[in-house]
């Protein structure tokens, strides 16, 4: 993309409403403007970056065996007063009526709906186990909106949705969750803990949220320190092995590490006291178990070995794909702006001419911009008659990972100059040099965020 040509409304000052880190870049890099309170405009480099979030989530959730659909942003009443969660769920849930004067409501979770899907269609514990899920649209009417994307009334979010036959199949569901979302996080350069946390109105008595560490996180979390070495790296996973995936579960939840919520002081305790942590953290997915709570109200039944018809037990599994936007850029910043991690970068370069004009340097990087979309890889090239200072602002406020600068003096002598937006570091080398030491980093992800 040519800088010249694309849709980039940077602001110069921080917008007033803007009380935290995400907020105020996000505003500033023209990634969102707000349409109303808590409600947001995604513009096309927020845009871009929220596909390349759901894309990874697509895939890992695909590579654990999960099936994608889709489901509506609107629902029928008549499903929530099935299950009892009409008038329990509270005033968050925005309730609406349609021209006939049915009762409905804009979705803020699909466990009814998934529900009503599920006992239209099976029957039999032959079509088990089964796990459906889809990225859709939610909204919660949030009594303060604030923080922009990461406490919004609109949102987007993947849910899923198993179904088994025993409580034991749908732990091994639950597990199998919890490794996919291990392996999400990691490929958007995020450490996201597991912890032990409250079910809310979901409902149950197993769920775990994820969270990140940042200063302007919504929860207090008490966590030994042993538990932010675990990576779960690139090691491969049979997601149908129970005892595979129940080891990951053990390996990353066996250390304390809970919310505010359910903190045990008893169990604090004996927690070493060097390896004792209190910090802020923003929840970015979470995990449930629940039983027949909602298969049994709404007739979910399957006939079971015996010839039974028993009710099947399910679980839900939730990641923020809009809100771990947000998240990224508390977790990867500095105070020049946003320090995107390859995985989720909206470019995957950044090409700088320092004069525009000049036919030496026009010609460098017109050559840049073909050999690295040749790769498949996307650059972005700020080709527009600006001084220097700005360029650089510009690049570093957005946050690519990786920027080229070409001038004049560099080129005399064959060089570009490669620079790392994390480390501020610069090394001067020959085109070619620049384009496969770029091509270079981004091979691990280029199959994973293309397009």
């Amino acid at each position: 993309m040519r800088l010249s040509r694309y849709f980039l409304p940077v602001l110069k000052e921080t917008p007033a409403e803007a009380q935290i880190v995400s907020h105020r870049y996000m505003l500033r890099a023209g990634m969102i403007k707000q349409a109303s309170a808590g409600i947001y405009s995604w513009l096309p480099l927020g845009f871009k970056v929220l596909r390349r979030i759901e894309q990874i989530v697509h895939e890992e959730q695909v590579r654990a065996g999960h099936i994608p659909m889709l489901m509506p942003t609107l629902q029928s009443a008549d499903l929530w007063k099935e299950s009892g969660r009409y008038d329990a769920y509270g005033p968050e849930m925005l309730r609406i009526r349609d021209r006939h004067d049915r009762d409905m409501l804009y979705g803020p979770t699909n466990e009814e709906l998934i529900t009503d899907i599920f006992r239209s269609h099976v029957t039999s514990y032959k079509d088990l186990p089964l796990t459906l899920y889809h990225i859709q649209w939610k909204f919660r009417d949030e009594i303060r909106p604030r923080f922009g994307v990461m406490r919004g009334r609109e949102f987007l979010m993947k849910d899923g949705y198993n179904f088994d036959l025993t409580k034991e199949d749908a732990l091994h569901a639950y597990n199998r969750h919890l490794v996919s979302y291990l392996r999400t996080y990691e490929r958007m350069g995020l450490q996201a803990i597991p912890m032990r946390a409250d079910s809310g109105p979901i409902g149950g008595d197993d769920t775990h949220e994820f969270l990140v560490l940042a200063e302007t996180g919504e929860s207090e979390v008490f966590y030994d320190s042993e538990i932010t070495d675990l990576k779960f790296g690139d090691r491969e996973i049979d997601y149908d092995s129970v005892e595979q995936c129940r080891a990951v579960l053990e390996e990353f939840t066996s250390r304390y590490a809970r919310t505010d919520e359910t903190h045990d002081e008893a169990v604090w305790a004996d927690v070493p006291e060097d390896r004792r942590r209190v910090a802020r953290g923003i929840e970015v997915g979470q995990i449930f178990y629940f039983g027949t709570k909602y298969s049994e109200p709404m007739g979910a039944v399957v006939t079971d070995r015996e010839g039974n018809r028993v009710p099947v037990h399910m679980g839900s599994h939730g990641i923020g794909v809009s809100r771990l936007v947000g998240a990224i850029i508390e977790a990867s910043h500095d105070e020049n702006g946003i320090i995107w991690p390859e995985g989720v970068t909206p470019y995957h370069v950044g090409i700088v001419n320092l004069k525009q004009g000049d036919a030496s340097c026009d010609a460098a990087c017109e050559d840049l911009y073909k050999a690295f979309t040749a790769k498949g890889l996307e650059p972005l090239y700020d080709d527009r008659e600006e001084r220097a200072g700005a360029k650089f602002a510009t690049m570093d406020l957005i946050g690519l990972p990786w920027r080229i600068t070409v001038g004049p003096r560099g080129l005399k002598n064959g060089m570009v100059e490669l620079t790392s937006r994390r480390t501020g570091e610069s090394e001067e080398m020959t085109p070619e040099a620049a384009i496969a030491r770029v091509a270079e980093i981004y091979a691990p992800h280029l199959p994973l965020i293309a397009g």
